[in-house]
């Protein structure tokens, strides 16, 4: 069930744990970057992407706080538990019995900052795995809790949508070759309409659409059932991302170093910023997958540090990627899934490569999917579950994997833009799973920790960032860009 508490797993360590995370971060909305940013401009794209670094890197230092401060909570029941096991045992008498429970109920309502003195000095370590729906049902009421689960799911659904986009979107791509995609004699910057014949009397949006069929009854049965992620299918995938990525580079700059960059994209286009804030708070999500990741790291004690380090890194990498992508193509032909535009002869000669970049997101998108679908289908089971209850077997095997699968699917049915489909995604769910949900719980998780444990409690993983201030700078930004982005999108269809 989503939100509980797991076991650690196996350890590793933090050089190991950085590299997950780069890993993480770093997925298909890397891809969609290079085409937000020709569109909003290359100074504006750059400033945002830097500043929205910053944001996405002071929120998981809000999570990781909140992490060790449930895993303070936790150990202190665990250790008032056993107390109340030790003194139930050692009582003889009703009296005694009495006595042990006014003692507990006084010290559920007293600060308890000699316990941790004398006890545990690691008492905020993080060693148990409680991931984000645990963490909101321990600090939020249950308004709060709900609107997590909302949050999530909102956001699971678009991931979904992109997934179910993608996917069909590269391979009419790569097989529509009778239009020309891999004939070398047409230039790959060549620009189609959905209503393009692909074979025969088969159009582009038709092969899609037949496309997107395969790919539903191909990948949609795992919905019903239980998937897992295998440590090889990880590693399998990891690899061919970043062979995928440094082809793309590496091409990129030959190119340009060669006097064929066709890109001269301006410095600032307003209108673009609307996709590009949504792709850009995408492409920094990690959050949601934090206590994960962060747990199993063996030694904790530079983990701020260490993951700052992988935030530069990831900056560094997102503007190599873009910076050579807006300076190699000219701005129109930029594709959605920037791999595709690595699938005409004019760039790529060798038809290996052309077809590995061209069915790259098929091979790591489809692995991905079964796991998102699964983890979306739990946290609605989540959300409606009540304590003690069961669900029938047709509405557990049934109903939630039809409302898991279906939406996704008809929005991909009727749209593979995936920049559209990317920044709303991550303007508005990605905005609250990024900035609102981290803000609060490092808000409400000092408050808890200082009512619990004193106020004169350090917890050893608090956020660099610790006055109350920058939680409610991330709140205050948070709801600008909401009213920016809704703005910028009623002004857009107006103008339409």
């Amino acid at each position: 069930m989503a939100g509980g508490i797991t076991e650690t797993g196996e350890l590793y360590s933090p050089y190991v744990g950085l590299v997950y995370m780069f890993n993480l971060i770093v997925g298909t909305g890397a891809l969609t970057m290079p085409k937000a940013f020709a569109t909003a401009g290359w100074l504006v794209s750059l400033v945002l992407l830097l500043f929205l670094g910053f944001m996405s890197y002071m929120t998981t230092t809000f999570v990781m706080e909140a992490m060790a401060a449930a895993n303070a909570q936790l150990r202190w029941k665990r250790m008032e538990s056993h107390k109340e096991e030790d003194d139930d045992d050692s009582s003889t008498a009703s009296d005694n019995d009495v006595l042990i429970q006014e003692n507990y109920d006084r010290s559920e309502k007293q600060p308890i900052l000699s316990v941790q003195r004398h006890g545990s000095p690691n008492i905020f370590e993080i060693s148990d795995r409680v991931e984000m729906g645990q963490m909101a049902s321990m600090f939020f009421s249950k308004v709060g809790v709900n609107l997590f689960y909302f949050c999530i799911i909102i956001y699971l659904y678009g991931d979904l949508a992109i997934y179910a986009a993608a996917v069909p979107l590269s391979l009419m791509q790569v097989t529509c070759s009778a239009t020309g995609n891999h004939s070398c004699d047409v230039e790959a910057s060549t620009k189609y309409n959905d209503t393009d014949v692909c074979w025969g009397p088969i159009r582009r949006i038709d092969a899609y659409r037949i496309y997107l069929a395969v790919f539903t009854l191909l990948l949609g049965p795992f919905t019903f059932f239980d998937v897992q992620k295998t440590k090889y299918l990880q590693i399998l995938t990891s690899l061919m991302r970043w062979i995928a990525f440094a082809i793309m580079i590496v091409l990129a700059l030959i190119r340009i170093g060669h006097g064929q960059g066709e890109g001269h994209p301006p410095i600032a286009d307003f209108s673009g910023i609307r996709n590009l804030f949504g792709v850009c708070v995408y492409s920094f999500m990690c959050q949601h997958s934090l206590p994960s990741l962060v747990t199993p790291i063996s030694s904790k004690k530079h983990i701020a540090q260490l993951v700052l380090l992988d935030y530069v890194l990831i900056l560094a990498f997102y503007s190599l990627l873009s910076f050579t992508a807006i300076f190699c193509f000219h701005s129109d032909s930029l594709m959605d899934m920037y791999t595709l535009n690595f699938t005409g002869c004019d760039v790529v000669r060798l038809a290996v490569i052309r077809f590995f970049l061209g069915l790259f997101p098929v091979f790591t998108i489809s692995t991905n999917f079964p796991i998102i679908a699964v983890t979306l289908r739990n946290n609605w089971k989540t959300l409606f579950h009540r304590e003690g209850e069961m669900y029938p077997w047709v509405v557990d095997r049934v109903v939630f994997p039809i409302i898991t699968l279906v939406p996704p699917i008809l929005v991909a049915f009727c749209t593979h833009d995936l920049e559209s489909l990317v920044g709303i995604t991550g303007a508005y769910a990605g905005n609250g799973i990024q900035y609102v949900i981290p803000a609060f719980l490092a808000y409400y998780s000092r408050k808890d920790t200082k009512l619990v444990f004193g106020s004169g409690t350090v917890n050893k993983h608090k956020s660099p960032f610790r006055s109350t201030f920058w939680v409610g700078f991330v709140l205050v930004w948070a709801f600008s860009c909401f009213l920016f982005v809704t703005a910028n999108i009623i002004l857009s269809e107006t103008k339409l």
